[in-house]
């Protein structure tokens, strides 16, 4: 089977879809790679170690696509970058399909077999591929990084002669991969940490990892299946609204994680809850690209309100793009895996439930019951 590993044209994207050491286990199960040249730069990875892997570089894509078989990319853009491509060619990336509706329908006509990444369960079997886990995890620590760089004081307490130094006091809003991330790193560092989630059923990890869970007094909960959060009802949001409002004062600072598939980041942090945190505090709102959950969050910038830094960088797996590059390969070999058969050739079971599940487009249609 013939691989294209595509150069990234997406806006804020420092990442790839391949790296070195992934190509060269494709090539040694008897692939063919092809890698658009300076693909891996903005991630520190240059042609020579894709060459020296026995992958060859593409100087011209869209002459090599019409070759391939399989084209990896791990942020689809535009239809420009598939120009060339033959029909019944597997795409497979990070497709945003809630936000590329028309793409989804320029892709069926193409008859380009579409898997999106971010689709792919979270059951045990997947949890290899599961591309959204692995970057939520790197954002979460680089955003206690970031954070802590930028705080200007030390994070943990400091006894010294001359006196002693509080811990900083960090909250983690949302308590998926990349919040417990964030907790842990937090910790690491020596921060007094709370967290708060929608969910009670994850107070007993928040709480394993050492910090301390807010609880809003009611009787619904937040869990929407497959380790998701649901929206809650004007209700809960007037309480949690309350009870953040105690906390969010004292804090030195916030690390933002809510999102709920398919609609905008939950506003979390109001301004009025920005005005009440101490001059020299941080927000990092890992929910910028989908709206951000502070009011006032703007995306892809670092702003200042009120005294408070608020942190909305975009894409931030790509602030660490070799080792978020490293483990989205292999989150993508392993998907492989149950494509290839024994002759080293494409064999989809569109009835598996992972190929199910992240399947948009096949055969000229869209398929996913998502966006019919």
């Amino acid at each position: 089977m013939k691989i294209l590993v595509l150069k990234e044209t997406a806006a804020h994207e420092g990442r790839v879809s391949l790296t070195p050491e992934t190509v060269k286990k494709l090539i040694d199960q008897g692939h063919e790679i092809l890698v658009e040249k300076d693909a891996g730069k903005s991630s520190g990875v240059g042609d020579d170690l894709y060459t020296a892997a026995g992958a060859k570089i593409s100087k011209d894509a869209s002459k090599d696509i019409s070759k391939a078989d399989l084209v990896t990319v791990v942020s689809f853009d535009s239809m420009d970058q598939l120009k060339g491509i033959k029909e019944g060619t597997v795409l497979v990336g990070l497709m945003k399909p809630y936000q590329n509706t028309k793409l989804l329908k320029d892709l069926a006509k193409k008859k380009v077999t579409t898997l999106a990444l971010e689709l792919i369960p979270r059951i045990s079997r997947a949890q290899a591929m599961d591309v959204l886990s692995s970057q939520s995890n790197l954002a979460g620590y680089k955003a206690v990084v970031d954070s802590a760089a930028e705080y200007g004081r030390a994070m943990p307490m400091m006894m010294t002669a001359a006196g002693t130094i509080p811990p900083a006091r960090v909250l983690i809003l949302g308590a998926g991969v990349a919040g417990l991330q964030a907790i842990a790193t937090a910790k690491r560092m020596g921060a007094v940490v709370t967290a708060f989630d929608v969910r009670p059923a994850v107070k007993e990890q928040v709480e394993s990892l050492g910090a301390a869970f807010v609880e809003v007094e009611a009787d619904e909960s937040g869990d929407g299946g497959g380790g998701y959060a649901k929206e809650m009802s004007g209700d809960y949001k007037r309480r949690q609204s309350e009870k953040l409002a105690e906390v969010v004062k004292s804090q030195d600072i916030i690390v933002t994680t809510a999102l709920i598939p398919g609609k905008p980041a939950p506003v979390l942090i109001t301004a009025d809850m920005v005005k009440s945190m101490k001059e020299g505090s941080i927000i990092y709102d890992l929910a910028a690209e989908n709206g951000g959950n502070c009011e006032l969050t703007e995306f892809g910038k670092v702003i200042t309100k009120y005294g408070v830094k608020i942190m909305g960088y975009a894409n931030v797996p790509s602030r660490i793009g070799f080792d978020a590059s490293q483990v989205f390969g292999r989150n993508i070999f392993n998907l492989l895996k149950i494509m290839i058969d024994t002759n080293a050739s494409l064999a989809i079971n569109f009835d598996d439930d992972i190929i199910k599940g992240c399947c948009l487009t096949h055969d000229g249609a869209i398929v996913h019951p998502n966006f019919l």
